[in-house]
């Protein structure tokens, strides 16, 4: 069998570029051929607020990437489709994330489902977590070039279905992150990042954006059952809006001294540090489908807090692996403060070990294989 997959790779960074990384390779472990058809130009700068929409990283091995896509280039949209049907692949895995890829990524599939090959779309996102007019109508556009449709959420599921009431659709839970190394000891990650093994510190990882409530954390973070604890926060990931208003919070709040600040790009080699070196991963999440960080958090077996939205009480089970919580501060403490005063890190951990087999990529590629045979 031969696959291409469309979307960002190295040496573009990010959440999805490591997917379709990992998804090759479970491809490639299954003896599957495979090529990524990524992006020359991704973003215009004033859709992607980071520093720098490129990895240091060095290039993975093994894996056929091709960086053919102009996003706002119509030609290399064209060239590309040309390029993929020359590889003649059984099968075509597109990522959709964002509206402003519709026109392209919905060009392109427009004119390979003419040449008669199955597009499938994974769908991390229908409709954005930072809404802007037009998006409706984009992505309209672009479900409706594709045949079939994977969620890894039940509420993506949900939107692919109000666009598309028909669709060939499978929910497949987001698969387990392999590619940040092993596990390594809590002593060691902590001697690396400067912490004493003594320290309760939990761990928000990630681009810092609105919706992905870290205010909350600092609210809950300011409860005086966890000041008396002594709970220390690792917030590790690049802002992705003004800091300024999070700085400011910190201080009005008192925190300052019990917050750990690395707030720039984490590199792949680096991301085992601030996982091992925590007690529990936080999401105080305002709005969520899937989340790739609670795929690592379970690569690295470690507890999860994580609020009721979208998708994420689907993949962390309440008082089994983790908590769920209301998205408010002082529902997120009522959680950290269970966790550190009830010792349930060692019975959460152990479960979280336990529950991990259920996101294998074996078991994602089997659905994707599933439905790419049911679809005409």
């Amino acid at each position: 069998m031969k696959v291409v997959i469309i979307g960002p790779a190295h040496p573009l960074r990010g959440g999805i570029a490591d997917f379709n990384e990992a998804l090759a390779k479970a491809f490639q472990d299954e003896g599957t051929e495979v090529s990524i058809y990524s992006f020359s130009y991704q973003y215009p700068s004033f859709l992607f607020p980071g520093t720098s929409q490129f990895t240091k990283d060095a290039e993975p091995a093994h894996l056929n990437i091709r960086s053919t896509i102009h996003s706002l280039n119509p030609i290399s949209w064209k060239k590309t489709a040309s390029k993929i049907i020359q590889e003649k692949p059984d099968l075509v895995l597109v990522r959709y994330w964002l509206p402003f890829m519709a026109p392209a990524l919905g060009t392109i599939c427009r004119i390979l489902r003419r040449k008669g090959l199955k597009v499938i779309a994974i769908t991390d996102n229908v409709l954005p977590h930072e809404k802007r007019p037009g998006d409706k109508q984009l992505t309209g556009y672009f479900l409706r070039s594709c045949k079939g449709f994977v969620a890894m959420s039940k509420s993506v599921m949900e939107d692919v279905k109000s666009f598309i009431p028909e669709a060939s659709a499978v929910f497949l839970p987001h698969p387990i992150y392999y590619i940040f190394g092993d596990i390594i000891s809590k002593e060691s990650a902590r001697q690396k990042l400067g912490i004493e093994l003594n320290e309760k510190v939990i761990l928000f990882f990630g681009f810092i954006r609105a919706y992905k409530g870290l205010d909350l954390l600092f609210d809950a973070i300011a409860d005086s059952r966890l000041k008396n604890l002594n709970v220390k926060l690792i917030v590790a990931g690049e802002f992705y809006e003004d800091q300024k208003k999070y700085f400011d919070q910190v201080d009005k709040l008192g925190i300052r001294e019990r917050i750990l600040f690395h707030t720039s790009y984490i590199p792949k080699d680096e991301v085992k540090n601030f996982f091992c070196a925590s007690d529990m991963v936080v999401q105080p999440y305002r709005d969520a489908t899937q989340s790739g960080i609670t795929q690592i958090a379970y690569h690295f077996e470690k507890p999860m807090l994580v609020t009721n939205v979208g998708g994420l009480p689907e993949i962390v089970t309440d008082n089994l692996v983790g908590y769920v919580t209301e998205t408010n501060g002082r529902s997120i403490a009522d959680g950290i403060f269970n966790f550190f005063s009830l010792n349930k890190e060692v019975e959460f951990s152990r479960n979280v070990k336990s529950e991990k087999e259920r996101f294998t990529w074996a078991a994602f590629i089997r659905g994707i294989n599933k439905l790419y045979e049911s679809i005409s």
